[in-house]
């Protein structure tokens, strides 16, 4: 009887720990895909050769540290990559998917299985599809604006070819970007070939941040009526301060903790003023003007307990006072 109930509090012991640590995932494995906020994307139809990629944006929504392991693809007519592999809390990266154009043709399909490991064990699936035509490309494979200041316009030329059917037309360009403008020539003809020329704007009143859109050419084409392609950029604005996302971390209600903002600008300017609501917060604010400042931060706690989340504004001298914020939080403990 001793023996029995011996071999039964293991295994009792066991089955609790190994569903505390190995179990608790697996139960919670939503955690994980939380931070993504979208699972699946459809290329649509694109041309032979056409840059296609989509970022599946994640934001860790946690204070510990993300950690992707490995992304595995179950199809090679699709890429995987990612921007940052270790996430701190509130940072966004991206799990990228690279529809390969030049090596494939026909409908595809690929699921990406991203692995984490930290802070605990978890995997999400992604899923992609496209038909990639071969009639159709694009010269260049993509509307990439690269890195531009934002306020400036920007403008690109593409050219369409279609093979096979003379009688190929588009009939129209459309797109959900609003800050895009878009006139297209006329048809060029010779035996078996069309060729569009495209004039892209990207309007000065694109909002800041990474551009990932793409075009939708309509055509009389009953068998595929619509083909993709990709605009891709980065609106940079004049003013930026960086980290834009500071944490406290998880510290003690009277800790006094110390960063440093960097702040850039495009042209020489002054911080005027920095702006903070929570009166814990103080900043050594830097004299003259230049292109780079240096802000000095310092948090000193009042031994309150409390969750911090707070905006940081720093105003500068620049032509409508433009101003640069970030983020910062953290988590205060009671001794």
């Amino acid at each position: 009887m001793g023996s029995m109930l011996s071999r039964c509090f293991v295994l009792f012991v066991g089955m609790v720990v190994g569903g505390f640590f190995s179990g608790t995932p697996l139960r919670a494995q939503n955690w994980a895909d939380k931070m993504f906020k979208v699972q699946s994307h459809d290329f649509r139809t694109v041309g032979r050769g056409a840059k296609a990629e989509f970022h599946f944006e994640l934001t860790n929504l946690y204070e510990e540290d993300v950690h992707i392991a490995a992304v595995r693809s179950s199809c090679g007519c699709t890429t995987p990559s990612v921007t940052k592999d270790t996430l701190k809390t509130h940072e966004t990266g991206a799990v990228v998917a690279t529809f390969n154009t030049s090596t494939f043709v026909g409908k595809k399909g690929a699921t990406f299985t991203v692995v984490f490991d930290k802070p605990y064990y978890a995997e999400v699936q992604l899923k992609v599809s496209g038909y990639i035509r071969t009639d159709i490309t694009f010269d260049p494979p993509e509307v990439a604006f690269g890195e531009f200041r934002s306020g400036k316009p920007q403008e690109r030329d593409v050219v369409i070819s279609h093979t096979g059917n003379s009688n190929w037309r588009i009939t129209d360009v459309r797109s959900h970007c609003s800050n895009l403008k878009v006139s297209l020539g006329q048809p060029e003809l010779s035996p078996g070939l069309v060729r569009y020329r495209m004039h892209v704007t990207m309007q000065e009143d694109v909002p800041e941040g990474e551009i990932q859109e793409r075009l939708t050419l309509i055509s009389n084409d009953r068998s595929f009526p619509t083909t993709e392609m990709a605009i891709s950029g980065r609106a940079r604005a004049a003013l930026s301060v960086s980290p834009a996302a500071v944490t406290l971390g998880s510290t003690s209600a009277d800790a006094v903790v110390e960063k440093r903002l960097v702040v850039k600008g495009d042209e020489p300017f002054s911080v005027k003023e920095v702006v903070c609501d929570d009166k814990r917060f103080t900043f050594e604010v830097p004299v003259g003007s230049k292109k780079l400042h240096f802000v000095k931060m310092k948090f000193e706690g009042d031994g309150q307990a409390a969750q911090i989340s707070q905006t940081i504004r720093i105003i500068t001298d620049l032509p409508g006072d433009p101003s640069a914020d970030c983020i910062v939080t953290g988590t205060l403990s009671a001794k």
